[in-house]
């Protein structure tokens, strides 16, 4: 029912403009010796309590490059990259490091034995096709011949979806014979469009059950009912605007109805981002390419971010060393890898902010959500910096590199004690004072 009445829907998308950010290729560990306030201790980063859980979900059609980006932007990704469509059924997953001029900077300044940068997680989705929301995907061999219908996978790669954080849509801009298309033909609106379209399907599907299943429960206390009068409402709210073909992340929720309906995880309430994927003769002028115009005028019409890159040449890139990658993108006309705009755009794409802590031991970049407390963000490094959390000495990044050090800052009066209400400032060098 609910895709024959949304037949004609294309959701709108909405994401702010991008910032263009240099790439770095330095990698996190898994656990840092932390030194605060006279205390040394090894931490794990899974005592993070957002960093390592937040994950962006590269889809697209089969075949548009998804596993070629994703091996590029892990670097030592395996995610199998082939020309034939289906070529991953699993997801693959892997971090990277967000690139951050500032940590080396602060770095330097420290004097520190290491600079540690933030990361989030990149997830290579399967290829969705028409009919996905429906459970259905068509299975190739490698001579391209249709083989199967495979029933139960397409739910299957919506459901990886589901458990990210938001979504990098690759989308094809670049003709070759040699690769197939499984439409027939590069039309980037066409692609955008059944991407879409699966994905407002399968709200709609979700929606109408849990709508169902509201009406004929009932609630055993005030409270109860209380949650499921604000889970009906929002829901009804969404439905609606998919109907006018609106997604789920337009539509204006209380704080109550946003909670109770976190739980449905649906795809529509997921920030989105396009990533237009060019051979490596339109890396200069991308704008002259007429599918990467007909994907930028969609993204300004939508609302939504785009990056373009080539993911091939982005490929190609990974192996060489550092010193001939320069040559090689000189050589292509262009001064930088498209990689380094991507993670940083799907780092603001997440809602993301970067604090950093600064010593002789190590300089560090922290993830923390867009207002997080000081409380908060010193909990993103241990528990017990939050629990016995009693103020932080902070100071600007700007000001830490005009004075030139956290002694300096202190006695030009730049270095602010700041309490348990403060929000944490993109950018805050931090140093946390605890009792536990």
């Amino acid at each position: 029912m609910a895709r024959a009445a949304c037949a004609n829907i294309i959701p709108a998308l909405s994401f702010l403009p991008l910032k263009s950010s240099p790439s770095s290729s330095i990698f996190t560990n898994s656990s840092r010796l932390v030194g605060v306030i006279g205390i040394s201790r090894r931490f794990s980063s899974s005592s993070s309590k957002i960093s390592m859980s937040l994950k962006a979900g590269i889809v697209g059609l089969p075949n548009v490059g998804k596993s070629t980006l994703f091996n590029a932007v892990v670097e030592n990704g395996k995610a199998q990259a082939a020309n034939f469509p289906f070529c991953t059924i699993e997801p693959n997953v892997g971090a990277v490091a967000v690139p951050d001029p500032r940590l080396n900077v602060l770095s330097d300044l420290s004097k520190s034995q290491k600079a540690v940068p933030t990361s989030i997680e990149f997830v290579d989705i399967a290829g969705l096709v028409k009919g996905a929301s429906q459970g259905e995907v068509v299975g190739w061999l490698c001579d391209f011949r249709v083989c199967s219908l495979l029933q139960g996978l397409g739910n299957k790669f919506l459901s990886h979806i589901r458990e990210v954080d938001s979504i990098v849509q690759v989308v094809r801009c670049f003709e070759d014979n040699d690769i197939v298309h499984v439409n027939g033909k590069v039309d980037p609106k066409a692609d955008i469009d059944v991407i879409n379209l699966e994905l407002v399907f399968s709200d709609m599907d979700q929606i109408e059950k849990r709508l169902d299943k509201l009406k004929k429960g009932k609630a055993r206390d005030s409270q109860s009912k209380a949650k499921e009068e604000a889970e009906k409402s929002g829901l009804e709210k969404i439905q609606s605007a998919l109907l006018d073909g609106k997604p789920a992340r337009s539509v204006s929720l209380t704080d109550y109805e946003k909670e109770a309906i976190r739980h449905l995880c649906l795809l529509t309430m997921k920030p989105i981002i396009y990533v237009a994927n060019v051979a490596e003769n339109d890396l200069a002028v991308p704008e002259d390419n007429p599918h990467v115009k007909e994907v930028m005028g969609l993204a300004a019409t939508l609302q939504s971010g785009l990056v373009t890159v080539s993911a091939q040449v982005e490929s190609e890139l990974s192996e060489l060393a550092l010193e001939e990658r320069t040559e090689y993108l000189t050589s292509l006309g262009v001064s930088e890898s498209g990689l380094g705009n991507l993670v940083r755009a799907t780092y603001d794409l997440l809602g993301l902010r970067t604090y950093f802590t600064s010593g002789e031991k190590e300089t560090k970049a922290w993830t923390i959500r867009a207002g997080m407390t000081a409380p908060q963000a010193a909990g993103v490094i241990h528990s017990d910096f939050e629990r016995g959390f009693i103020r932080a000495e902070t100071v600007a990044y700007n000001d830490f590199v005009t004075a030139g050090s956290l002694a300096t800052a202190r006695e030009k009066g730049l270095l602010r004690s700041e309490g348990k209400e403060y929000i944490v400032q993109e950018g805050d060098v931090m140093l946390f004072r605890f009792n536990v």
